[in-house]
């Protein structure tokens, strides 16, 4: 992600992690997190991240669990998403919040795409990490 130090002195706070003040989603290249799975992230600074998640037919985000809050949106395709112990099948226009520290996980059953919202942000993604451990 882009960070210009004018893109920080416009924003006025000191972070430790920002991202520039406007994203081209289309300029980004798709990062492979998981079989199946492939995320860009679109912007973030420390509070909150917003994820565009790609899944094909049939990808995986497994089950797992962390401390960040979460909300997630699905933009197109059709998933089974189980939080703690209920599932539902979500489609287009449909949303999830999965609270911190419960497990939860998709699988795709026809192609996607998810918006997620994390607060704070996720560290573990800004690594390279895929985040998705139990």
């Amino acid at each position: 992600m882009d960070r210009s130090s004018s893109d920080n002195k416009a924003i006025g706070d000191i972070m430790k992690y920002e991202s520039s003040l406007f994203t081209k989603a289309n300029s980004l290249v798709w990062e492979e997190v998981a079989p199946g799975m492939k995320r860009k992230i679109v912007g973030f600074d420390d509070n909150i991240m917003m994820v565009h998640v790609h899944f094909d037919k049939g990808g995986i985000g497994v089950r797992h669990a962390h401390h960040h809050s979460q909300t997630s949106f699905v933009v197109s395709g059709k998933f089974e998403v189980t939080i703690g112990s209920e599932t539902k099948i979500l489609e287009a226009n449909d949303a999830f919040y999965p609270p911190p520290n419960v497990e939860h996980g998709a699988v795709c059953l026809e192609e996607g795409v998810l918006i997620d919202v994390f607060s704070p942000v996720r560290e573990d993604f800004l690594a390279g990490e895929s985040g998705y451990k139990k």
